[in-house]
């Protein structure tokens, strides 16, 4: 029984879980050869595909076509913001829906993307059913407009979302999660995937830089180059991940958020909003990676602890989130932080892609 425990995690009641599945492919000229222009294309595209949506209620989807990189957030209010290289989608999937379509009207994108919000309740336990879905609306466009295109590449993303801190500030309540992999998960519920996928799986929190910080860190701070704080918070950062044979892992803070990616199947590349990291999951070296700008105090402290193939486990990753979540308390530990009046949301992410 205490070997069981130890793979559950028991996280707040209060936690959020969000899925949605983002479906990529490269237009090739005889995709726009179909229509008489590209607005054309654009235009049929969105009207077959939210056609589709509708027979297989799918009712918060959106086409993007201006090479713009989707981030969805959970909100009450629900709102895109666009950026230079993101739009940022705020929803919550118990009462929002929409079908937009996100394009420049005679520009020729270098990448389509069809962004897939999951709605309803009880989003993780329909997650197969979810993405059973979406898998039969992309056989009805193969069929009909995307013939004669290269295979897409589908991925599945997964949070759930909480306050670690919940307890503290009188929530008791907790569920015991075992946190499967995705791929058995699907397959016990009849949503198939091919055997040729990639799975990543990876916590995510950020800390704030608040005023007490700052006055703890006074004699650190008092210069405008921030090396010695950011290296004192690595260095912390690393100790806890070190003590727990977490050997995946990232500190960023450079003013930019990072995206995850799996070294075997994407390059990794920063931009000005985005501070990509790979990490080769399947490697037993320690790859614990930090960026920072010494120039520049950021507002917030950013991490990310991944699951490695040795964190694996068959009946799930709560052993790996236990870890983690003790990483993260040996860490706010040693800054003025404050659990029963600050938030420190944990996302735990599950992706999955495929060629499709």
């Amino acid at each position: 029984m205490a070997s069981l425990n130890q793979h559950r995690v028991y996280i707040p009641s209060s936690a959020r879980a969000n899925q949605y599945v983002l479906v990529e492919f490269k237009p090739t000229d005889e995709f726009f050869a179909q229509f008489s222009n590209v607005s054309c294309a654009y235009k049929r595209l969105a009207r077959e595909l939210f056609a589709l949506c509708d027979e297989y209620e799918l009712h918060n989807v959106h086409l993007i076509a201006n090479d713009k990189l989707p981030v969805v957030r959970y909100h009450d209010e629900a709102y895109s913001l666009e950026t230079a290289k993101q739009i940022l989608f705020f929803y919550n999937p118990q009462y929002h829906e929409a079908h937009n379509v996100f394009a420049a009207d005679e520009v020729k994108c270098k990448k389509i993307r069809l962004l897939f919000l999951a709605t309803g309740e009880d989003i993780r336990a329909n997650a197969a059913s979810f993405h059973h879905n979406v898998q039969r609306v992309i056989n009805s466009l193969q069929e009909k407009l995307l013939s004669g295109q290269p295979p897409l590449k589908i991925r599945d993303h997964q949070h759930l979302t909480y306050d670690l801190f919940a307890k503290a500030k009188g929530h008791k309540e907790s569920y015991g999660y075992k946190l499967r992999s995705l791929y058995p998960r699907y397959q016990s519920r009849q949503c198939h995937l091919p055997t040729q996928h990639s799975e990543m799986t990876y916590a995510g929190f950020s800390i704030p830089v608040t005023r007490a910080i700052k006055t703890q860190f006074q004699h650190m701070l008092n210069e405008e180059n921030y090396t010695q704080f950011y290296q004192y918070i690595f260095d912390a950062f690393k100790r806890a991940c070190e003590k727990r044979a977490l050997t995946l892992g990232a500190f960023i803070a450079n003013g930019t958020r990072p995206i995850v990616r799996n070294s075997n199947i994407d390059n990794a590349q920063s931009n000005s909003e985005l501070q990509k990291l790979t990490f080769d999951c399947s490697s037993e070296q320690v790859q614990l990676q930090h960026y920072w700008d010494a120039n520049q105090l950021v507002d917030s402290l950013h991490f990310v602890i991944a699951a490695a193939d040795k964190d694996k486990h068959d009946i799930g990753y709560g052993k790996f989130m236990n870890q983690v979540q003790s990483a993260i308390n040996e860490v706010t530990d040693e800054l003025a932080f404050n659990p029963t009046r600050q938030d420190l949301r944990v996302r735990f992410y599950q992706h999955i892609n495929y060629e499709y």
